[in-house]
């Protein structure tokens, strides 16, 4: 028997297809690999990405799962009341990570795939319906809705990237930073805070900055540590140097990168990273050799097309 919130996913087929998808066969990163590529809209080399790992490697773990449950004979279902909160989580992370393919798309002519990221607020905002007590699903829904309201500024009628510094904040969407805000403070004090009202509390500090100049990165720097300890999850690390860089200057940043091993290093991110630390060091040609190295490991047209431009501005003396 299902508790009443669990079983309401019912309404929404959607939503329902993605709670079916966390099989109880399967380890929760092999579930949502599995719900990503069968009704995330997501391709194999995305959730790769996504997950850090060669393209080849994500497709097996995919085949993998689905003869585990072949072989499991156990059918598709909605989880039971013992699953109920372990599944939340899972689609939670599913959703997660569909918001993140459509904010910055893994390759491509187009920064953004609004799609994905209006298909992941609806969703979130569904479960947030159903679950409207849970801190972490109105944290969830808090982070796209904020990340999300800079959408109209984060590219130019060309459709090449502005960066957040430079992005012309009177395009932000108002009402979704407004929404986003009320949800996050409704959830900090309901219960243990989880990464996904962590990562909105940053968020809410970027969005509510009027000047990029007002940004207060020593609270966005420490926000970086303790999600780091929350998660482990190297990305974080990277955006962590960002604030360290920010907020300490570039040493303190291109201290953080230099400790950093694994799958991450020598990415495009890591590297694009770097090359900004680099910059703001005055390491003129540092910048421009990593700006360079971040363009060719990247597939997203636009992100390559801006990290060029970045490496020609510097090589003319431009900035």
């Amino acid at each position: 028997m299902l508790e009443p919130e669990v079983a309401a996913v019912e309404e929404d087929d959607t939503l329902a297809l993605f709670f079916m998808c966390v099989h109880p066969a399967l380890t929760p990163p092999s579930s949502i690999a599995l719900t990503l590529r069968a009704i995330g809209g997501l391709t194999t080399a995305e959730i790769a990405r996504a997950f850090l790992v060669p393209e080849a490697t994500m497709a097996q773990r995919i085949s993998r799962a689905k003869r585990i449950i072949r072989e499991s004979g156990v059918a598709f279902r909605l989880p039971s009341a013992d699953e109920g909160p372990a599944a939340v989580r899972a689609v939670l992370h599913v959703i997660y990570l569909i918001f993140n393919e459509g904010y910055a798309s893994s390759g491509g002519r187009d920064l953004q795939r609004v799609d994905l990221s209006d298909e992941a607020i609806r969703l979130g905002g569904m479960i947030h319906a159903q679950l409207p007590e849970d801190p972490e699903v109105a944290g969830l829904l808090a982070l796209m809705l904020l990340v999300d309201a800079r959408r109209p500024a984060r590219v130019d009628a060309a459709g090449d990237v502005i960066a957040l510094a430079d992005q012309d904040r009177t395009l932000w969407d108002s009402g979704r930073i407004a929404q986003g805000v009320a949800l996050l403070d409704g959830a900090i004090g309901r219960g243990r805070v989880g990464e996904y009202q962590v990562q909105a509390a940053i968020a809410a500090i970027h969005d509510r900055a009027a000047r990029a100049a007002d940004t207060d990165w020593s609270q966005i720097l420490a926000l970086y540590g303790l999600l780091e300890r929350m998660t482990g999850n190297p990305v974080v690390t990277l955006n962590r140097a960002v604030a360290a860089g920010m907020a300490a200057g570039p040493a303190a940043g291109l201290a953080i990168l230099d400790g950093m091993d694994g799958a991450l290093v020598g990415s495009h991110r890591y590297e694009a990273v770097r090359a900004h630390l680099l910059e703001m060091s005055g390491d003129t040609d540092g910048a421009i050799e990593h700006y360079r190295a971040a363009a060719r490991l990247t597939t997203n047209l636009p992100e390559q097309r801006y990290l060029t431009t970045r490496a020609a501005r510097l090589r003319a003396g431009g900035g």
